[in-house]
């Protein structure tokens, strides 16, 4: 069977999603479409809106085949390692082909830059050297390593999809077989645009109705299922968990604050004093926001605290990794029976004891993830793939 991935986190649902898993399918040919989907807590550093269960069932609706899990250490993560993590579990599915989003308008090559980076990893090391440490964040340094150095990449700091498709490319080229690409350049609706355009809209405009209650305002932009889902399901944002966080940067002495993944440079000073003095998490992400270290980064280390992260725990995680399968359609289960012999990962269909340890960041995450909304069912034990005919 023929297969093409996506790497997708769902925040929720939405038209363009479906026309995503649509176009992943034509443009390879592909029997079978499976999706590579964050769980609970997601890239950029924040909850999910609605829990991994639900937006898992409302792809297998619209479109997908099959629902692999990334574990929390690739899913909340900068682009180059959620695109490491992404790739790995596709890689292992022996995957044929990937189909990603992207801002980029011109008619650059994904695959030809894959190559190069694979080529020239010793130069880009060596530029990004002589800027490393000027001030400016990671992201901002790898781009103007690019502009040095590969300036037809027409690399955009502002296009988080583009910034995606090239890590995408990176690490596939890095493989032995590496999956054909296809970039599907995004339509009407960009990343972070807050307007709704007939059809479509981001998922940033979106969760800003749901939140803001005008669900009605954003009818034509979803499935019909995940409006009802909206409705009907629990909902949670980073105020849901803001007490919980507090709590621990207040209670937490400085040394274990520095224990946590990614706490570097003596951010845990400011994020401790920011939290002393806010009320709401929006509140303290004004506060500790600085130059150096941007929205997104912040929220990923907030992530992190929350769900008291180490660096060993996420480096074991890298080298263990797994297929925790979400769900699946007849398509998807046949996909699964041909390939189970040549899979490379273990794969999981029921968090039981045996695996817990091998599970435990995921598993708990979870568990904090439920403390946001005392409704939200359980996620971890007892459940099953959800199977779609």
């Amino acid at each position: 069977m023929k297969s093409c991935g996506i790497i997708v986190e769902y925040n929720p649902f939405h038209n363009g999603h479906q026309y995503h898993a649509k176009m992943a399918r034509e443009m390879s040919g592909a029997d079978v479409v499976i999706a590579v989907m964050s769980g609970n807590f997601l890239q950029r550093g924040e909850p999910a809106i609605i829990d991994k269960w639900t937006r898992a069932e409302e792809a297998l609706k619209h479109g997908v085949d099959l629902v692999i899990e990334l574990p929390f250490a690739y899913a909340v993560q900068s682009a180059d390692y959620f695109a490491k993590g992404g790739i790995k579990l596709l890689q292992s599915m022996h995957c044929d082909s990937l189909c990603f989003g992207t801002d980029n308008q011109g008619d650059m090559s994904y695959e030809k830059f894959g190559s190069y980076v694979k080529e020239h990893q010793a130069e880009i090391n060596q530029t990004y050297q002589k800027i490393k440490n000027n001030g400016m964040s990671y992201p901002q340094q790898m781009t103007e390593v690019f502009r040095q150095i590969y300036p037809e990449t027409a690399l955009d700091f502002s296009s988080p999809n583009h910034i995606l498709g090239l890590s995408y490319a990176k690490e596939n080229a890095s493989y032995e077989k590496p999956m054909s690409l296809y970039p599907l350049k995004r339509e009407q609706a960009g990343y972070h645009d807050l307007k709704i355009h007939k059809e479509f809209a981001s998922a940033t405009a979106i969760r800003k109705a749901v939140f803001s209650g005008a669900l009605d305002q954003i009818k034509q932009v979803l499935p019909e299922e995940v409006v009802l889902d909206l409705v009907n399901t629990p909902k949670v944002s980073w105020e849901d968990y803001w007490l919980l966080l507090k709590y621990k940067l207040i209670s937490s002495s400085i040394a274990e604050l520095q224990e946590i993944y990614q706490m570097k440079e003596g951010i845990e000073y400011r994020l401790q004093e920011a939290a002393k003095t806010s009320e709401t998490f929006l509140a303290f992400m004004e506060k500790a926001k600085t130059k150096r270290y941007t929205w997104t980064r912040l929220q990923r280390l907030a992530t992190y605290i929350l769900n008291n992260v180490k660096q060993e725990e996420v480096e074991k995680n890298w080298h263990h990794s797994h297929l925790q399968v979400l769900g699946f359609t007849d398509q998807g289960q046949r996909f699964l029976r041909e390939k189970k012999k040549t899979i490379e990962l273990p794969m999981i269909t029921k968090v039981s004891k045996s695996v817990s340890t091998q599970l435990a960041l995921d598993i708990r995450s979870n568990q904090i993830y439920q403390l946001g909304n005392e409704t939200i069912l359980e996620q971890s034990f007892g459940r099953f793939p959800i199977r779609l005919s």
